[in-house]
């Protein structure tokens, strides 16, 4: 039976109430693949090697950029260097990641982007957790209050040889991001929340340096020192500056417990320098390690009122709280030569919020896994890593069982997190999700035609005005067509 043209719109306006589109004219059987895959072309606004630079290309080889312009209007965005305040404008969360209901992405949501675009900076957190782990076995196999766990030193060499491979890998995926993807990176090095990220990966080489095997290296050249921390040193001076100077990126606007890594850098590479036999340079990044934690710690433990608590997924990141006074213990210690009383005033902190946060049992259920989770792993280890050389001096039972319990629990963790991230890597494939954040748009979005969301009444009301819409538009195309035929006549 044929169908009517009422039934026709009927139809169309069911289709337009589920689908939650609104279509400037009616769909037809002109539609192809070829035309809905023209949205692809938005990724190109992040590669490295084309829009702009193409363009440019073109134009020196005579094509015209006009003509460009018109066939495909989606390679012609270029996207510019993002202010402070459109990441505030457009994201909400503790970690600026969640995009607002009225905003927009430059990227389509209907599908998942390519991986290099969904590779996150925090990936490297994964390397800390590892390379900490070498840490603590060769301190395990070499501290003379843990002797009697007869630790063999080829456990770190095996944990150390993997923090390597993990390191290259993890490094040469993300400088492929940096190669293809530039100005994704770039929207992450100015988001006030990751650019702190950003500290991990020469952290994670630090970490390497300290928990090289003494079967390859029995010192390091002081020159990898100065190479390790002058990339730190600058990142700082643009955070520590930022922090100081106010506007958008003030401390007490962008706080958040990863702020953390920032000042932990200082702690580890003051530890690292003090272990190769330097002074003024441990004792300089020392300095301004505690004089910033000082005050990141009150920002954060007193939680201004205009600040967010933290999502439950992001929980664990609280861990980082334990980082810094247990790395600047041993720091210190190495600085001064003994685990004096300044050493352990630092260290009774770090147990102090371990334990505090340990025992808060529901504040760590409840929510799924995602790479957040890695900050439980190195401040733990750091923990564990400061009870052995705390040990060292204060040995007794107590003091031994401690540092056998803090092992086994951080190598558990450690464990049980690598086994978990390569289940959701390769098996779910979910560990990598669509990066929102580096996907906003340069300005608020305009006022959309959107006006069928608006529960204002019933359905069949949103129906009935969507059919005359539709009417309106056939009755539209039947004139053109009729004014067509006309001057085709005469």
């Amino acid at each position: 039976m044929p169908s009517t043209p009422a039934g026709n719109h009927s139809s169309n306006a069911k289709k337009v109430v589920a689908n939650g589109k609104f279509p400037s004219h009616p769909e037809g059987p002109l539609r192809n693949p070829a035309i809905n895959g023209l949205k692809d072309k938005r990724f190109d606004t992040f590669k490295t090697w084309s829009g702009k630079l193409e363009r440019q290309i073109s134009n020196l080889r005579g094509k015209n950029r006009e003509d460009t312009h018109d066939s495909n209007p989606q390679e012609n965005i270029e996207v510019e260097t993002l202010p402070v305040d459109r990441y505030f404008d457009a994201l909400q969360g503790p970690e600026l990641d969640t995009l607002r209901p009225s905003e927009e992405i430059i990227l389509p949501e209907d599908k998942q982007w390519p991986f290099l675009l969904r590779y996150p900076i925090s990936s490297f957190g994964i390397c800390l957790g590892v390379s900490s782990q070498a840490i603590m076995w060769k301190a395990l196999a070499t501290s003379t209050s843990t002797k009697f766990l007869h630790i063999s030193p080829d456990v770190n060499l095996a944990l150390w040889c993997i923090s390597v491979a993990l390191v290259v890998i993890v490094s040469s995926i993300y400088f492929l991001k940096v190669i293809f993807y530039f100005e994704a990176v770039r929207r992450e090095y100015y988001h006030p929340i990751r650019i702190n990220f950003f500290f991990a990966p020469w952290i994670a080489l630090l970490f390497l340096a300290l928990g090289v095997p003494p079967s390859i290296s029995e010192k390091l050249h002081a020159a990898l020192w100065y190479i390790l921390m002058f990339p730190i040193f600058c990142l700082e001076l643009k955070i520590y500056g930022q922090w100081m100077s106010g506007g958008k990126r003030r401390l007490s606007k962008v706080a958040n417990p990863s702020n953390h890594l920032s000042v932990v850098g200082n702690f580890v590479g003051a530890l690292l320098g003090a272990s190769m036999g330097l002074k003024e340079g441990p004792i300089f990044f020392f300095a301004i390690g505690l004089a910033h934690y000082m005050v990141l710690f009150v920002t954060l433990y007193q939680r201004l009122p205009t600040n967010e608590t933290l999502p439950k997924e992001l929980h664990p990141v609280f861990f980082l709280f334990v980082a810094a006074p247990s790395v600047a213990s041993m720091a210190w210690a190495n600085i001064q030569g003994s685990f004096d009383y300044g050493s352990r005033i630092a260290y009774f902190i770090a147990m102090f919020l371990y334990f505090s946060l340990a025992v808060r049992i529901n504040f760590f259920r409840g929510f799924r896994f995602s790479l957040a989770w890695w900050a439980y792993t190195f401040p733990m280890t750091g923990a564990a890593i400061a009870t052995i050389r705390y040990s060292n001096v204060v040995t007794n039972v107590v003091t031994k069982c401690l540092t056998v319990i803090l092992c086994v629990t951080a190598t558990l963790t450690v464990t049980a997190l690598l086994v978990t991230t390569i289940i959701h890597a390769f098996v779910l494939r979910n560990l990598f999700p669509n990066d929102i954040a580096i996907a906003i748009s340069q300005g608020k979005p305009k006022t959309t035609r959107r006006w069928f969301h608006r529960r204002s009444g019933s359905s069949d009301t949103t129906i009935k005005h969507i059919e005359h819409y539709l009417k309106f538009a056939d009755s539209e195309e039947k004139d053109i067509e009729a004014s067509n035929e006309s001057a085709g006549k005469v």
